[in-house]
């Protein structure tokens, strides 16, 4: 019981901090739709483009903070680098809501706005690899990628809820999501506060801060010979994820004709799809398949989702699709995570989850603005086609190392069975 309940308290902990994200996922484009109604031609050519600058800028923050974050986490504990950073959240999310009110004066400062918020979300935001190190602090080798997919499936419920409310609560006014997210994120430092345990010993944290340098900590984590073929495939398929994430409104919307509340049902299914997979089947299929066969699988099924969206006849189709990429991803991700994990350090594990988490924000920084770049001047169907490439480049990658673990698994589940009939 004393396990499980840190378990609960990080996974309501992550859900309320992604219910704040997802609120905002559906909106965020039609702020953008606000500049381009100023009739200024930059914001009207540009819009899929600015929209991946907002989503980039952020990612930018995230990888600038995200390993000092993790290696503050391992000097002075996990518990108060989370508090902290939710508190920076909502106060981004509260300058967000207030930028509509600034396009009477210029649609250039509610831009500015609008970055601005970003880039303090940014910087407060960069905390999953706090909360991945959380759960490796509590839990055994054996048992960690399902505690990754605990966080994974918070992350599918809160992508679930999060835009189905963004697009209900849009109905009542396009600022109302965005305040609703602020006050999340501030129920969720006072939930913390009270509720979250310190779950990294004193005798177990480092004596000193290193280095906060991302492209330092990029380059250290990129030398590890265990881990780095598996960076490289997680590389690519955040790159793929990530545009498709920033761009699927800005797509949605100028080929299918759909509102903020249509995405959010989509949203709501790929959601659905991380929960029962991350939350439910993974746990099933990890004893019987093993973290290195679900992590294939997954980037495959991950590959026709994306060619499906950037195929997808009518809007309803995009439902199938949407739901094949969840059901990848939530096989890949935790699957690719744990594996990460046990190849390190235990003393290591955020500063190593930090760097990892810096190199997937760098990504996200690259995948926004070209899928943003590839929507206004090349086809709005070639960021999910792209996708698709980027994706089976990854399994080309990983499958290259994980498949000699699978076939040692299978050697070593085979000699028992043949030392028995020896022995009968």
């Amino acid at each position: 019981m004393r396990q499980r309940s840190p378990m609960l308290f990080i996974f309501f902990t992550v859900l309320i901090d992604l219910l704040g994200i997802g609120i905002v996922i559906p909106v965020l484009p039609y702020y953008v739709k606000i500049l381009e109604s100023s009739g200024d031609p930059w914001f009207m050519v540009n819009r899929a483009l600015i929209v991946g600058g907002l989503s980039a800028i952020y990612a930018l923050m995230q990888f600038v903070c995200a390993p000092w974050l993790g290696s503050l986490s391992d000097r002075y504990g996990r518990r108060p680098v989370l508090l902290i950073s939710l508190l920076g959240t909502g106060i981004g999310y509260v300058i967000f809501g207030f930028s509509e009110n600034l396009f009477v004066i210029s649609p250039w400062l509610m831009l500015t706005a609008l970055f601005l918020s970003r880039i303090i979300d940014g910087v407060t935001g960069a905390n999953i690899s706090t909360a991945q190190a959380y759960i490796a602090d509590i839990t055994t080798p054996e048992n960690r990628a399902k505690g990754l997919g605990m966080i994974g499936a918070a992350f599918g419920l809160g992508f679930m809820l999060g835009p189905a409310l963004g697009g209900v609560l849009s109905t009542y006014g396009l600022a109302v999501p965005v305040f609703v997210a602020a006050a999340l994120s501030f129920i969720n430092v006072t939930f913390g506060y009270f509720a979250l345990p310190e779950s990294l010993p004193v005798e177990r944290r480092t004596t000193v801060v290193s280095s906060s340098n991302p492209f330092t900590r990029v380059a250290d984590v990129l030398q590890n010979n265990n881990i780095r073929t598996l960076l490289i495939g997680i590389v690519l398929l955040n790159l793929a994820f990530s545009g498709m994430q920033s761009n699927f409104a800005v797509y949605s919307d100028r080929r299918f004709g759909f509102a903020a509340i249509d995405n959010a049902f989509v949203f709501v299914a790929v959601g659905l799809m991380a929960v029962i997979m991350q939350g439910f089947l993974l746990r099933m299929l990890l004893p019987k398949f093993g973290e290195a066969k679900l992590a294939m699988v997954g980037m495959v099924i991950m590959a026709l989702g994306f060619e499906g969206l950037a195929i997808a006849p009518t809007g309803l189709w995009l439902y199938p699709a949407i739901i094949l990429l969840g059901a990848g991803s939530g096989m890949a991700t935790p699957s690719l995570t744990s594996l990460i994990s046990r190849r390190v350090d235990p003393s290591a594990q955020g500063a190593t989850l930090g760097g990892s988490q810096a190199l997937t924000s760098l990504t996200m920084v690259l995948g926004p603005l070209l899928a943003g770049w590839l929507s206004d001047f090349v086809n709005v169907t070639a960021p999910y086609h792209a996708g698709g490439l980027f994706v089976g480049a990854a399994a080309v990658v990983i499958i290259g190392v994980l498949l000699p673990l699978v076939r040692q698994a299978a050697q070593a589940a085979a000699t028992p069975a043949t030392s028995a009939n020896e022995t009968v």
